[in-house]
């Protein structure tokens, strides 16, 4: 099998109406993304996404597709689509970083794998280590009211854990904290995430005071610049600390692991450029004695897909201690898919289906194919991410 052509195919989905999101970094209301083809000469397709966020890794979606188009899909044309590992590199050879656009591209020849195969891609992974994988649902940085009914929305559909964004403003955020908690009572696991928002200062007080709200992790609270202050700032509370922002590759989990700087690494495919990548920072964590949590880029049902077969097969992504976010279609008006994904209101469950186990719904991609030939992703209310 031969690798005939690789196909970008920009898209905008709206985020369903009462359930964007906001960070430090900005509110999230519609995605632009990219969906990939792998096309080969057996007349198999491999499917992939790009969760692209400027804000967030520095791409955008006419880089991808200029990215896709002129460099990675002249690379592979020719080549079998089984050989992840040698194609990496090739991707690696002909763009630097760029890590959601080459996961796109990776997660489809992953797929295209699984297809010839005829297994799940958790199978060619090592198989799974769990059926099923606990999720949590972010609430935005939002005045408190708004925090409170959506946190309630989520209680109401079952969800039985919490995320609640912190960063702009440190009264603000103890406040909001405050409420999600009274509403959600003693029993409902709640975390926190600033993405970088606080600075050194202002964490170390904002954890001390967040401290009495029985905090299940508090995620990226400073910025990612120096891995002492996160580690100095770990030694001074007992609520686990997890990266996110500092975490993109394999150096950056080796270097926050030895340095004893945080008890958590936040994975997913989309940042760290594909499957295998995220595989390889499992095993970091694992051989550190920590364990990671399935974040996330407010994927939709390709992306989410990926997510859920490497957490199945990752025994040190430990969705059970600390949920995942296996979640991004349920924010978005459309997932992509003709049979939508086994998510929530507690857990998320893999497809067993050869390869992703997913079915592109070409309906729903003409419906949202982005055909102004400029992607929005630079406005002030698109590009933002969500886990991170």
């Amino acid at each position: 099998m031969r690798i005939t052509a690789v196909e970008p195919i920009p898209i905008n989905v709206p985020l369903k109406p009462g359930l964007t999101t906001k960070t430090s970094h900005g509110e999230h209301v519609v995605s632009p993304y990219v969906i990939v083809r792998v096309h080969t000469d057996e007349g198999l397709i491999g499917l992939g996404e790009a969760t692209l966020a400027p804000r967030w890794s520095g791409e955008t979606s006419p880089g991808c597709v200029a990215g896709i188009e002129g460099l990675i899909g002249l690379a592979l044309e020719g080549e079998d689509p089984t050989q992840v590992s040698r194609l990496r590199q090739k991707m690696d050879g002909v763009i630097r970083l760029n890590p959601f656009t080459k996961a796109a591209v990776e997660m489809a020849l992953w797929d295209l794998a699984g297809k010839a195969a005829g297994v799940p891609v958790y199978q060619l992974l090592g198989g799974k280590v769990r059926d099923e994988m606990p999720i949590k649902m972010v609430v935005g940085a939002f005045d408190v009211p708004k925090a409170v009914d959506l946190a309630k929305q989520f209680l109401d559909w079952g969800v039985k854990c919490l995320k609640v964004k912190v960063g702009l403003d440190p009264e603000q955020d103890l406040e909001r904290v405050r409420a999600v908690r009274k509403l959600a009572g003693p029993d409902i696991p709640i975390g926190i995430d600033a993405n970088c928002g606080w600075s050194v200062p202002q964490a170390t007080q904002m954890l001390k005071r967040l401290a009495q709200f029985d905090i299940l992790f508090a995620e990226q609270p400073i910025p990612t610049a120096d891995r002492a202050e996160l580690a100095a700032l770990r030694r001074l509370t007992d609520i686990p600390i997890m990266a996110d922002e500092s975490i993109f590759t394999l150096n950056d989990a080796w270097h926050l692991t030895a340095d004893r700087a945080i008890d958590i690494l936040s994975v997913y495919p989309g940042k760290h450029g594909g499957l295998q990548a995220t595989m390889e920072i499992a095993h970091v964590a694992k051989a550190a004695g920590i364990v990671c949590s399935m974040g996330s880029n407010l994927e939709l049902g390709i992306g989410t897909a990926a997510m859920l077969h490497v957490g199945a097969a990752a025994s040190s992504i430990a969705s059970e201690q600390y949920p995942g976010d296996f979640i991004g279609p349920l924010y978005h008006e459309a997932d992509m898919l003709k049979t939508p994904l086994a998510l929530g209101p507690e857990t998320a469950r893999v497809p067993d289906g050869p390869g992703l186990g997913v079915e592109l719904d070409e309906e729903q991609l003409e419906k949202y194919r982005d055909r102004s030939g400029q992607a929005k992703a630079m406005g002030p209310t698109t590009g933002t991410t969500f886990e991170g």
